[in-house]
């Protein structure tokens, strides 16, 4: 399967809510503030087979010293197949030499980041006021 992955895509209210329902994502509960903060994100990147969305991540960073990566999904049907490492690579050669690169991770989520180089934060614990349930 061809997998094409673009920093420049148009992403479309379906197919979005079609991902994030997929992983069972709650902020696919509010839509229109899903959408507007993907399309106003620093950077958005997306992968696609045959014009459909299999993945898609972003970044929200201040364009020179940090960047924070807080959505990164494939499809359940497509995962495994180094989709997400695809496109956390694109993002990852775009932010490449910025100060502080960071994410939140749970599950079988760690491993998948240790993999792309990403480590524990010294001593630094996650924190956060959160509206959803599945974390």
């Amino acid at each position: 399967m061809q997998v094409d992955i673009s920093l420049t895509d148009q992403i479309h209210p379906d197919e979005v809510l079609e991902i994030y329902r997929a992983n069972q994502w709650s902020s696919a509960d509010k839509p229109e503030a899903l959408l507007a903060a993907l399309r106003n994100s620093h950077s958005l990147v997306t992968a696609r087979s045959a014009g459909k969305l299999l993945g898609l991540g972003n970044a929200i960073s201040d364009g020179f010293l940090v960047v924070y990566f807080p959505h990164m999904l494939v499809h359940p049907q497509y995962q495994g197949q180094g989709i997400g490492r695809q496109m956390m690579a694109a993002l990852l050669d775009k932010y490449a030499g910025f100060h502080q690169q960071m994410l939140t991770a749970d599950g079988k989520a760690v491993a998948f980041y240790q993999s792309l180089g990403f480590v524990h934060a010294g001593k630094t614990e996650p924190m956060w006021i959160y509206a959803g349930s599945e974390h």
